[in-house]
């Protein structure tokens, strides 16, 4: 486990973009999910050999490095979990800055994981 002043706990160090590494990381954080991320992977290299490009699968591993990234970090995860419960408030002003608040979320986990 690593402090980082800007970051605060983490569960486990940032994985490598490996799908070897980024499968490791999901078992400890997020092991629920293991299930998806393996039937998003083999979405993805299925499109890679129809489409003859790595694009997909660099999507998959970026997609899944941010969502480890989120759940590695509490602070992030919470911050993510409290956005979408309230997603779908009554109020719509709720409802638009949980969306801002998720977007946010989603864009610093992003930043984090390309460097």
């Amino acid at each position: 486990m690593s402090t980082l002043p800007d970051h605060g706990r983490e569960l486990v160090p940032r994985p490598e973009h490996t799908p070897e590494a980024l499968r490791a990381a999901l078992a400890v954080v997020a092991p629920g999910r293991l299930a998806e991320m393996q039937a998003t992977k083999d979405e993805a290299f299925a499109k890679a050999v129809e489409w003859q490009s790595l694009s997909p699968v660099q999507s998959w591993v970026l997609r899944w490095a941010r969502d480890i990234e989120i759940a590695r970090r509490p602070e992030l995860a919470a911050r993510f979990e409290r956005a979408q419960s309230r997603l779908e408030d009554e109020d719509p002003s709720v409802g638009e800055e949980a969306l801002r608040e998720l977007s946010a979320v989603l864009d610093q986990a992003m930043r984090a994981v390309r460097g």
